[in-house]
C-alpha cells in the first residue's frame, strides 16, 4: 500500500468515525448490493442530484423563515430558482446552471435573534456547496449518457420531518437535527458504494465526505446554540426514527431508501 493511498484512507475513517457514532445503524449490505446493480444507477445519480437541491432548499428556508429580513428573503429564492426551474419544471439548459452558482447579495439578519448570523453563515455555505455538488453530479451523468429526468422523492426525509414539534424555537432545533442526520447518512452513504461505483464516479463520492461530515456537525452545532437546555434526548429520538427509515422495507429504490425489498 504506498503513503498516498494509506493517507487517503485513514482521512476517509477519521471523517466517518465521528459520523457513525452519531447514526443508530449502518447501511445495510442489502441496499449497498441493490446500489451496485448498474440499471439502478440513473436512479441513484438522479436521486442524488435531486437530493443535492434538496439539501440546498431546505437551508435557504431556514435562513428565510428564520434569519433575514424580506428582500433577503427574496434574494435566496430567485438564487435558486433556475435549479429549481431545471429540476421539477425541465426548463433551461444544465450547462448555464455554472453562471448561477455565486451569491454576493448580502444577507441582512432579523433583529433580536443572536442565532440569525451564525445560520446565515453556515447555511449560506451549505447552499453554495450543494448546489456545486448538483452541478457536479449532472457533469457525470452527462458523461455516463444518463440524461436527467424527473423522479419521486422518497419517503425519508418526509418521514424524520413529519415528527418536528409546532412551536418554536422546539421547531427549529428539531429540523436542524433532522438536517444533521440526512447530512451523515448522505456521507456514510457516499463511503459505502464508492467503493463499488467506476472510478470516476467513486473519486467524486470520496471528495463530498469532507463537506458532507462537516454540514451534519454545523446543523447540530446550531441546535445545541440555540437550544436552552441539552438536546441530547431530542437528538437520541430521531435517531432512533432515521434507524427505523434505514432499516425497514422499502420498495422504492432511492438514495435514502430503506431495505429493499
Amino acid at each position: 500500500m504506498t503513503e498516498t493511498v494509506f493517507q487517503e484512507e485513514s482521512e476517509v475513517e477519521s471523517l466517518l468515525s465521528p459520523l457513525r457514532s452519531f447514526l443508530k445503524c449502518s447501511t445495510p449490505k442489502e441496499w449497498v448490493e441493490e446500489a451496485k446493480k448498474e440499471k439502478n444507477l440513473p436512479t441513484l445519480l438522479r436521486d442524488h442530484l435531486i437530493c443535492e437541491l434538496k439539501a440546498a432548499q431546505s437551508a435557504m428556508l431556514l435562513i428565510r423563515r428564520y434569519a433575514v429580513d424580506e428582500e433577503s428573503g427574496k434574494a435566496l429564492l430567485n438564487w435558486l430558482k433556475p435549479y429549481e426551474d431545471f429540476t421539477y419544471r425541465l426548463v433551461g439548459d444544465w450547462r448555464k446552471l455554472a453562471d448561477y452558482s455565486s451569491f454576493n447579495k448580502r444577507m441582512v439578519p432579523k433583529s433580536r435573534r443572536p442565532y440569525s448570523q451564525p445560520l446565515i453563515d453556515k447555511m449560506v455555505l451549505l447552499i453554495k456547496e450543494e448546489l456545486h455538488h448538483f452541478y457536479q453530479v449532472l457533469e457525470i451523468a452527462e458523461e455516463l449518457g444518463i440524461k436527467y429526468d424527473k423522479i419521486t422523492s422518497s419517503r425519508y426525509a418526509r418521514s424524520l420531518l413529519s415528527h418536528v414539534r409546532t412551536y418554536e424555537p422546539a421547531a427549529l432545533i428539531d429540523k436542524l437535527i433532522c438536517g444533521a442526520y440526512i447530512e451523515a447518512r448522505s456521507c456514510e452513504r457516499f463511503a459505502a458504494v464508492a467503493p463499488h461505483l467506476t472510478a470516476k464516479l467513486s473519486t467524486f463520492y470520496y471528495s463530498l465526505l469532507r463537506s458532507e461530515a462537516r454540514h451534519y456537525q454545523d446543523y447540530l452545532a446550531l441546535a445545541r446554540e440555540i437550544s436552552d437546555n441539552d438536546i441530547s434526548e431530542r437528538i437520541a429520538y430521531f435517531g432512533e426514527i432515521e434507524k427505523e427509515l434505514i432499516q425497514s422495507s422499502d420498495d422504492d429504490f432511492k438514495f435514502h431508501s430503506g431495505l429493499p425489498c
